[in-house]
């Protein structure tokens, strides 16, 4: 390394080569520390989005233990008017059609959703390519 590099030249004293060279150097340093800062920053939102999703998932199990807890509880009430086995049956029959009523909108859903490319942002850029196209074929005549 000469003593020009290894040095700050100030611009007063500094060519215009040099100046450049210095906003190269300090233009890299910046993207390369920006890029450090950005890249330790996701490392902390993925372990908090780790740390959620995994409290998110405990929750839904207990959620899913809580509804057949609620779900026994019904028939037990249901099972002080009626046989145990006609009270069991209702809530039996009560669950599948939520199911089925639920499994319906999700199909629904799902094939809203289909296909998953993103069909209108390929409209939009075949659209800008024919339009390039048809200016590059009108430049030319």
């Amino acid at each position: 390394m000469t003593d020009t590099q290894s040095r700050t030249v100030w611009p007063a004293e500094a060519s215009t080569a040099q100046l450049v060279s210095q906003m190269s150097e300090q233009v890299s340093t910046l993207v390369r520390d920006e890029l450090a800062l950005a890249r330790a920053e996701m490392v902390e939102k993925g372990k908090r989005a780790g740390t959620g999703a995994g409290l998110l998932g405990g929750a839904g199990v207990l959620a899913m233990y809580g509804v057949g807890a609620l779900l026994v509880t019904i028939g037990a009430a249901l099972a002080l008017v009626w046989p145990t086995w006609l009270a069991a049956l209702v809530v039996t029959v009560v669950v599948f059609a939520v199911a089925g009523v639920a499994a319906l909108l999700g199909k629904k859903q799902v094939q809203q959703a289909v296909p998953p490319a993103p069909t209108a942002a390929v409209d939009s850029t075949k659209r800008d390519v024919d339009a390039v196209k048809s200016a590059v074929r009108d430049g030319r005549h």
